[in-house]
């Protein structure tokens, strides 16, 4: 089993985010400007030695310094998020292509289409459209393909049975999927390669039955097992709990985390079985999270998280899924989700310490 960590690409100024979310915003503007919900709260997290990082930096001096970081405690590749809308039109892409044309970083990657709308989210806005995500026609798709391919042809680019593995986020939101992935298929098969492995997300959202075109899952950890796995009394706790902090925060004019849920909980269920188990599924496993730092107040956290939990996840994974060729880590640089394996100032490696305890060879 390999470890790929999810990777996101948000360190660096573009300018759409300089108009939507202000002059220089980049991930580390929500994560510095984090504070505390409530006593003990672990926040703001800070990189070790402060490396807030720019990844528009075209010596590519970051990504070498995160290959051989993840190279050095055993984490086989990144799975990097990709933002492509309709026509082209692209977000976040510049580090890719920084990565593409440095080819002596030893590097194992892929893309996950992140393919969502672009909101407000991040603020607690979700209804604010900012760019909409469409899937166009034949002709959208090969233009799709085309910037991929560059990629594809890339040696470290990830491959299963001679086909390039993409993942698709929200692979149920896309009707049309079908016709897609043959035309991508076709595409592919033109260039030497024997179609695409297509990877569906197994998310807090929709998931995507259709076996007949889909090749793997990803489980998408914790949000997946918190949705699909926990039961009835689980998600009732947290419902009640939330709505009770909700109420006091109305009547006090408090500012206390409304949400959060139990990671040990999590965990636990993480064990039980999955819902689609006619195609290979990659289990999921996750270090921490909490989106406070891009929410405050009206974020979720996943407490209780610690070495011995993530080491557990770990195990799960390794002992409930022992064909599966990949474990997919949530992620590698989710800051703004606390989601991550770089090193930070309170944890130092300790994550990536038990990664290479469990997997490197």
């Amino acid at each position: 089993m390999k470890v790929l960590a999810i990777y996101l690409p948000q360190y660096h100024r573009i300018k759409e985010n300089d108009e939507w979310w202000g002059e220089g915003y980049t991930e580390w503007t929500a994560v510095r400007s984090a504070h505390p919900c409530y006593k003990g709260h672990k926040q703001p997290r800070v990189p070790l030695n402060n490396n807030y990082y720019d990844l528009a930096d075209q010596d590519a001096n970051t990504w070498k310094w995160q290959a051989e970081l993840a190279k050095e405690y055993g984490v086989y590749g990144f799975c990097i998020y990709h933002y492509w809308f309709k026509t082209g039109k692209q977000l976040m892409e510049r580090p890719m292509e920084i990565l593409l044309k440095h080819p002596e970083i030893d590097l194992n990657y892929c893309f996950c289409w992140a393919n969502e709308n672009w909101t407000r989210k991040w603020d607690g806005k979700e209804k604010l459209i900012l760019m909409e995500q469409e899937y166009g026609d034949e002709e959208e798709w090969e233009r799709h393909f085309n910037y991929l391919l560059d990629f594809f042809m890339d040696s470290r680019y990830i491959k299963i049975e001679n086909k390039p593995m993409i993942n698709i986020y929200h692979s149920a939101d896309i009707d049309c999927l079908d016709k897609m992935i043959t035309c991508w298929n076709k595409l592919a098969k033109k260039n030497g390669f024997d179609g695409v492995y297509v990877v569906s997300g197994n998310t807090w959202a929709k998931l995507d039955n259709r076996k007949e075109i889909i090749d793997a899952y990803y489980n998408f950890e914790p949000l997946y097992t918190f949705r699909y796995k926990c039961n009835f009394f689980d998600h009732a706790f947290y419902k009640i709990t939330s709505l009770l902090r909700t109420g006091k925060n109305i009547i006090f004019r408090t500012k206390y985390l409304e949400k959060r849920v139990s990671s040990k909980m999590v965990v636990k269920s993480m064990s039980k079985p999955d819902r689609y188990v006619e195609r290979p599924i990659f289990p999921g496993a996750y270090p921490q999270w909490d989106n406070t730092p891009r929410r405050g107040y009206k974020g979720i956290e996943y407490y209780g998280m610690d070495i011995s939990l993530f080491k557990r996840q770990l195990d799960i994974a390794k002992y409930n899924y022992k064909n599966a060729e990949f474990i997919y880590v949530n992620a590698w640089n989710e800051w703004g989700e606390s989601a991550y394996l770089e090193p930070d100032s309170q944890m130092k490696y300790s994550c990536l310490e038990v990664i290479c305890n469990e997997f490197k060879k």
